[in-house]
C-alpha cells in the first residue's frame, strides 16, 4: 500500500467534512427591565433572526442600580420573550442570575434555512 497517496486521501475526506459542517454561533442581545413595547419587540425580531439562521440566541437583561430589587420584573420580561419565540425556539438555559444580570439562551426548535 502507497502510504502517500494513503495521507493524500484522508486529507482529502477531512476537507469534505469541514466543507460540510455548519458552525453555530452565539448571539447576544441586551436588555433592560423598563425596556418599553417597541424596543422589546425590535429586540425580538433580531432574535428571531439568529434563530432562523440557525444560530443560539443568549438574551441579557442588565439591572442597573436599585433595579435588582425588583428581579421578578426581569423575569417576567425574559418570560415574555420566551412565550413571543417559543413557535421558532427551545430554552436551552433557564433565565439565571449571574451578578447583576440575568440571561437565558435559546437555540432554533430545528434546522429552518
Amino acid at each position: 500500500m502507497d502510504f502517500g497517496k494513503f495521507k493524500y486521501q484522508q486529507s482529502k475526506k477531512q476537507q469534505e467534512a469541514r466543507k460540510k459542517q455548519v458552525q453555530v454561533q452565539l448571539k447576544e442581545v441586551k436588555l433592560r427591565p423598563k425596556t418599553d413595547e417597541h424596543d422589546l419587540q425590535f429586540k425580538i425580531k433580531h432574535v428571531r433572526r439568529f434563530l432562523e439562521e440557525g444560530n443560539k440566541a443568549k438574551i441579557t437583561l442588565v439591572f442597573r442600580g436599585r433595579e435588582i430589587t425588583h428581579m421578578e420584573l426581569g423575569q417576567n420580561v425574559l418570560e415574555r420573550v420566551a412565550t413571543e419565540l417559543e413557535d421558532i425556539a427551545i430554552i436551552e438555559v433557564r433565565p439565571k442570575m449571574e451578578g447583576r444580570s440575568m440571561y437565558m439562551i435559546v437555540a432554533p426548535k430545528s434546522k429552518v434555512k
